[in-house]
């Protein structure tokens, strides 16, 4: 039951990823800003959650 929150999170990474390419960059605080600006109204963990997976991944040099 726990895999499925993962799951979730890299897909919405993956389609905000994809959208907003040129705006993603390998500093988790321009990540979180960024994220603030996209998901109005999400908490705080979903949050970091996705922007620790945005900057891992373009960190890995990883791209779609």
């Amino acid at each position: 039951m726990g895999k499925s929150r993962k799951i979730k999170i890299k897909r919405l990474a993956d389609e905000i990823f994809d959208k907003y390419m040129d705006r993603v960059s390998t500093n988790y605080d321009e990540n979180k800003q960024l994220i603030d600006e996209i998901l109005v109204g999400s908490s705080k963990t979903i949050r970091n959650m996705l922007t620790g997976h945005l900057t891992r991944r373009m960190n890995q040099g990883v791209s779609p």
